[in-house]
């Protein structure tokens, strides 16, 4: 699996670009805020249909115009396909995959799988409970479609139930409504919830010969699910917390507030680990991900680095390049003299240059 192509219409600050990959490495380097970032954005944006930055699509689109274009052409099998998308300020964005329109992104999703690692993926361990639910999802979502639509329909439903609980005060007679709204936030929490915990399972089986390889044997990692609710008391506890939900206008039990810790030598590197220990293991579970595509479709994904070489020291840069064989990559940077050094393969080099390719 490969990007060939990509084409970019007032996407960012690109006005008219199209780019044509190598299968290998591609490098994009050039000065900050150039707009290397941006095609990574883009190749991610055709891929899931979001930002990876969390942007929305009316502050994707070139500043001045109202509609932006792109089109990624990847292969797979051998076979190429072509996904167009349009973003626009006012409207939704529209998506056609070989010339079809879609209707939902759950049509999009795992047609090309991405994993994509930033200097933030770094912290994840470090950070709160919303990023490490994010690396879940992000890769559950491209891998298992029924696991992306239902957590789009249980989103919809805390947010109808946040909102009946912020309307109850002023109507009480509303509240006997709750009860359809728990059974719907039960019945789709536990198919999250038993997911997360398979694939927890699933990635331990991988991520602990990586770390152990990346360590030399000096430590042994462990992820460990930390659900906020069982499967089989979820209903049980949306019931017993309704008085206080009602009190606090926001919903307290469900996946939704979910959570995972890392362990390294049995300590809880979350609270306990060095910064070292904490970017190892964020650099294992990443890799991780890219072995966890390989096995499930039997293809490698598209792998995006956005700068995030010069966070790493030359250790774990060597264990990265390791593992970038037989993979299309994309690298981000501001110069050229660290993959030099550290004799990165270049198959193809981008000089990026105020949204446009140096010639």
């Amino acid at each position: 699996m490969y990007v060939e192509s990509l084409e970019l219409k007032n996407f960012r600050n690109y006005d008219r670009e199209s780019f044509h990959f190598d299968d290998g490495t591609n490098v994009l380097y050039g000065d900050n805020a150039q707009g290397k970032t941006n095609v990574l954005e883009a190749i991610h944006l055709c891929g899931t249909t979001k930002s990876h930055k969390g942007s929305r699509d009316a502050e994707m689109i070139r500043f001045g115009e109202e509609e932006s274009h792109l089109r990624l052409v990847f292969n797979k099998g051998g076979v190429s396909h072509k996904i167009d998308m349009h973003l626009r300020k006012n409207g939704k964005k529209g998506v056609a995959v070989d010339g079809i329109p879609i209707r939902k992104a759950a049509e999009l999703f795992g047609m090309i799988n991405i994993v994509l690692f930033s200097p933030e993926d770094l912290n994840v361990i470090k950070q709160g409970p919303k990023e490490r639910r994010k690396f879940l999802d992000s890769q559950l979502c491209q891998l298992d479609k029924l696991y992306f639509v239902g957590l789009q329909d249980y989103n919809k439903v805390v947010m109808q139930r946040n909102s009946l609980l912020k309307d109850i005060p002023f109507s009480r007679s509303l509240e006997p409504t709750l009860d359809v709204w728990d059974e719907q936030m039960a019945n789709h929490g536990k198919v999250i919830i038993r997911r997360r915990r398979e694939f927890i399972a699933r990635l331990n089986q991988i991520v602990k010969g990586i770390h152990g390889n990346l360590t030399s044997g000096k430590e042994e990692i462990e992820v460990i699910y930390e659900p906020n609710v069982s499967e089989e008391e979820i209903a049980e506890k949306l019931a017993a917390s309704r008085a206080r939900d009602l009190k606090m206008k926001t919903s307290s039990v469900g996946p939704h507030r979910d959570d995972f810790s890392v362990c390294v030598n049995g300590i809880d590197i979350r609270h306990y680990g060095s910064q070292g220990q904490q970017r190892s293991a964020a650099l294992s579970l990443k890799l991780s991900e890219i072995y966890l595509v390989r096995e499930i479709i039997k293809e490698s994904p598209v792998l995006l680095l956005d700068d995030v070489l010069s966070e790493l020291d030359s250790s774990r840069q060597r264990t990265l390049l390791g593992n970038m064989e037989n993979i299309q990559t994309f690298i981000t940077c501001t110069g050229m003299d660290e993959l030099i050094e550290n004799d990165f393969p270049m198959n193809k080099v981008f000089h990026i240059v105020n949204g446009t390719i140096e010639k």
